[in-house]
């Protein structure tokens, strides 16, 4: 197990390495170059070379990439043109939202999905099987925002049962230890608001579960459906194992890993900012600024998010192949 987490380790470098590689050529190939980006088409002739000189960019393209690596490795992001603010800050401030809004979404995803594939797999042809597939197919069709709207006038407008925006009542005055406002509660014995910061979670991780769910739905059903067509299954049945049995050896096991490749990419794509949603409920994650940043062609934020969310989309997925050790041993010495 130690050698195959190496094994995976290992192979993030030269990957790490291309991204770097692309972010730094995407940089240098803007419209007008990165001094158009940060000053925009009013800039004069004597502003966009003091950017080049500022940035570096008069110097030789190696002994940039060199910088930008180095940069990079001390996670010096730059500032942001917009709110003039590190954008290591900013991020540092921004994602722990993000974070508690993907596990929200993805807890729902997996708990309702995983279950309801397979029941949908073990009684195909019936109700419950035409169900989830119908339920998977609106789940997919109907556009994230409008269920967020949806959701925020029905239970935050008029009913009034949930907040209608943002991550915690400012009211309450808690402590921020991590900016992960429910683990902050939790640590400093606030409970109050620990259990506000989750509430203010319910509607938009619903409304973000959405996609994830379906999918999950559908591929869990069309590889239970898969395996139980196996051979090894048909074996276990017919030696008079009780159904338990063979449906956590036999069934769920194998059926696990295209399910936990679909998790890791749903994760990975939540975690890289859920814009719409998080506009919609005015949640200060990340998606919200980037969208923002893009309209203000805040490059430094761009950049820099660029890369950190590739790096984090590259850790999830190593997260994938570890769990792929765990539910196949095989993979271990593939």
């Amino acid at each position: 197990m130690f050698r195959f987490i190496v094994r995976r380790l290992l192979q993030l470098i030269p990957t790490l390495f291309g991204l770097s590689v692309l972010l730094f050529i995407w940089l240098h190939r803007l419209p007008g170059g990165p001094e158009t980006a940060i000053l925009g088409e009013r800039g004069t002739p004597e502003t966009r070379a003091a950017i080049r000189r500022n940035l570096g960019l008069d110097e030789p393209i190696m002994v940039q990439y060199a910088r930008f690596l180095k940069r990079m490795g001390r996670l010096d992001l730059g500032t942001s043109t917009g709110t003039k603010r590190a954008v290591t800050t900013e991020f540092l401030e921004r994602f722990p939202g993000t974070v508690e809004l993907t596990v929200v979404a993805m807890l729902l995803a997996v708990g309702l999905g995983i279950p309801l594939g397979y029941l949908a797999a073990r009684r195909r042809g019936r109700f419950l099987d035409h169900a989830s597939v119908g339920g998977s197919l609106i789940g997919i069709c109907i556009p994230v925002f409008f269920l967020a709207y949806v959701l925020k006038a029905i239970f935050a407008e008029n009913l009034g049962w949930f907040p209608s925006s943002g991550r915690q009542d400012p009211t309450i005055g808690a402590t921020r230890v991590t900016n992960f406002f429910v683990i902050d509660g939790i640590m400093t014995r606030e409970w109050d608001a620990a259990a506000d910061a989750l509430w203010h979670l319910v509607l938009p991780g619903i409304a973000l579960a959405s996609i994830p769910l379906a999918i999950i739905v559908r591929i869990t059903r069309a590889s239970v459906l898969e395996v139980l067509n196996e051979d090894f299954v048909r074996t276990a049945e017919a030696k008079g194992l009780t159904e338990r049995t063979v449906r956590r050896r036999h069934v769920l096991r194998n059926a696990m890993l295209p399910v936990a490749t679909s998790i890791g990419l749903q994760t990975g794509l939540l975690l890289s900012g859920a814009v719409l949603t998080e506009t919609v409920f005015a949640f200060s994650g990340i998606g919200a600024f980037v969208a923002e940043s893009i309209s203000q062609r805040d490059y430094p934020v761009l950049m820099g998010f660029i890369m950190i969310i590739a790096v984090v989309y590259v850790l999830v997925n190593l997260l994938v192949d570890l769990s792929y050790s765990v539910i196949d041993p095989r993979v271990r010495v593939r």
